[in-house]
């Protein structure tokens, strides 16, 4: 499971800003005014190798006795019952004040691992705009700016280490650019790996397969499990949030093992209440990260909503294949199926990978669909492909469309071989690399999915630039800038 932070502190001192940050998103809503964030907010966030949930949270009164205060302190302390980790943000500009004293106090008492981030020092000195939260006692106050990004990565990067060791996710070796001007079809070079430069071990896939079944609560998620699987396993009743928890099943479909896991439905933020209910967010966000394969299930009589978008983009940045069934489409009027289909076409366009089925759980109309559909996702997720064959259309896609100049720069492509799998790592080695543009980027990982007919899982692209020997001597005959 990945490690959880919460980010905790007095009313606008900053944690959305520092949330959106490690999320490397706009999530969280910031303003310069207390009490802006009320509900708690889940993302996933990653600094350097290491990924993360991270937990935003209101401004933080802990003597409140009624009324919003209240209830903002209450979700408070569900999320430091769910962190395993808890960055307590101050103001550096404002100083101690009696409220965060009190804070510390109720932090000392939690017992966990506490870091305390003195923020918007941007441009401060640091030993002394941190030496009076000493007094605090939490332990080492550390300067940051979340506006700015100064050090934020380093606290981040020290607390995972001191907790635990982590997952760690491949990520991008580029070096700083040599700019080496090319033209032409002087784009792509096809070599072997060179020494040092072997692909990575890809492991082979676990011989049971994981499916994480989410969405929304009440839109037949139980029903969906307990048709699978041929019995009355869980609870499956017309309320939402009739399951609480994530609850593992393990059953036999068409002679292969498979691991059910049957979630909680993550409401919008607004109608998370209940304690016990709060939890359920954040076993759901775990649940899709320990899955191998996600079946997503909307409602076909309520189309897609927007917070089913926030889960499925949840889905996307962790990378796990995809299956999107629209159930109760037995029930759902011709309107309703036509609005249904125009928004998984506007709203869920950036997950068209994955297939999406009509099913019905309570008539069991659709199962098989379901399950060939995820195997085809789990196998795609999984599939080992050659480097010679991955360097093979990494030269017809040069073909079909070259990388953008940068100036007089053209990024040099030599060779393409696998990095990881689940989702697919395809690694690309050339020069120039970090001037390749998101928009290629997006066009190279459609062209590998269809050259590779992976259907059902995304697929990320890692660009490694590597070492210029002509760049320190100047004898490559090319102009250097």
């Amino acid at each position: 499971m990945l490690p959880t932070i919460a980010l905790v502190g007095r009313p606008n001192v900053g944690k959305s800003t520092l949330f959106n940050r490690l999320t490397k998103s706009r999530s969280a809503l910031v303003a310069d005014f207390p009490g802006l964030t009320r509900d708690r907010q889940y993302g996933q966030g990653r600094v350097g190798e290491r990924r993360f949930v991270v937990i935003d949270t209101g401004g933080f009164e802990p003597v409140a006795k009624d009324g919003i205060l209240k209830e903002m302190a209450r979700q408070t302390l569900q999320a430091l019952d769910e962190a395993d980790i808890v960055i307590f943000l101050v103001d550096g500009r404002a100083g101690v004040t009696p409220q965060d004293s009190r804070i510390a106090e109720l932090l000392r008492r939690r017992g966990r691992a506490v870091y305390l981030a003195v923020n918007k020092t941007e441009g401060m000195h640091d030993a002394r705009v941190t030496a009076e939260f000493h007094e605090l006692g939490i332990g080492q106050p550390y300067a940051i700016s979340a506006a700015h990004g100064d050090r934020v990565n380093a606290l981040i990067e020290m607390a995972l280490e001191e907790k635990a060791p982590l997952p760690v996710v491949d990520s991008p070796a580029d070096s700083e650019d040599e700019d080496i001007a090319v033209t032409g079809s002087d784009v792509v070079e096809a070599v072997e790996p060179a020494e040092g430069e072997e692909p990575e071990f890809i492991p082979e896939p676990p011989p049971r397969v994981k499916i994480a079944i989410v969405g929304h609560p009440n839109v037949g998620k139980s029903t969906l499990v307990n048709a699978l699987i041929g019995e009355e396993r869980v609870i499956a009743f017309d309320q939402p949030g009739t399951t609480r928890d994530s609850i593992y099943l393990d059953f036999e479909y068409k002679n292969r093992d498979y691991t059910l896991i049957d979630t909680a439905g993550v409401r919008k933020r607004g109608k998370v209440t209940e304690a016990v209910e709060k939890f359920s967010v954040i076993k759901t966000l775990q649940a899709i990260e320990d899955a191998n394969v996600v079946v997503f299930v909307v409602d076909a009589t309520e189309g897609v909503s927007d917070h089913d978008v926030q889960l499925a983009s949840f889905v996307q940045d962790a990378g796990r294949a995809l299956v999107v069934c629209l159930n109760k489409w037995d029930i759902a009027d011709a309107d309703a199926r036509k609005k249904l289909k125009d928004d998984c076409e506007r709203k869920l366009y950036f997950v068209d990978y994955a297939e999406t089925l009509t099913i019905s759980a309570r008539t069991r109309q659709g199962l098989d669909k379901v399950m060939a559909a995820a195997n085809r996702a789990y196998t795609s997720a999984f599939k080992k492909l050659s480097t010679p064959k991955l360097t093979r259309a990494l030269q017809d896609a040069i073909v079909k469309q070259q990388p953008p100049r940068a100036g007089t720069i053209r990024p040099k492509m030599r060779y393409a071989h696998q990095g990881g799998s689940n989702p697919p790592v395809v690694v690309i080695h050339g020069t120039s690399l970090n001037r390749i543009s998101d928009t290629y980027k997006r066009f190279l990982e459609r062209f590998f999915l269809d050259a590779f007919e992976l259907r059902g899982t995304p697929l990320r692209l890692e660009l490694r630039t590597g070492h210029n020997p002509y760049a320190e001597t100047g004898k490559s005959g090319r102009r250097q800038r």
